[in-house]
């Protein structure tokens, strides 16, 4: 079995993580949970990725696209996996 291409950038209880969660299970996706740091100013690693410190965020290799905020990641995973695309 090959590594899931999508990986999500968390915090622990997040509500706005867990809305992502939710809608990669809706699809049926598999994806790696990588978990990072409380403190927003250690959030190193999400930074090199998106420019920004935000969780959640996505790296998905399948379509090159990187992004941050849950709103914005909840339509792109509609847009991409949903119904119909």
């Amino acid at each position: 079995m090959s590594d899931p291409e999508i990986t999500l950038y968390r915090l622990q209880a997040c509500p706005f993580c867990e809305r992502v969660v939710r809608t990669l299970d809706e699809h049926g996706l598999d994806y790696r949970s990588r978990f990072v740091e409380p403190m927003h100013s250690d959030r190193d690693v999400v930074r090199r990725l998106t420019g920004k410190r935000t969780v959640p965020a996505i790296v998905d290799e399948s379509t090159g696209v990187t992004m941050s905020e849950s709103a914005n990641i909840v339509d792109y995973l509609d847009r991409t996996y949903g119904e119909g695309s």
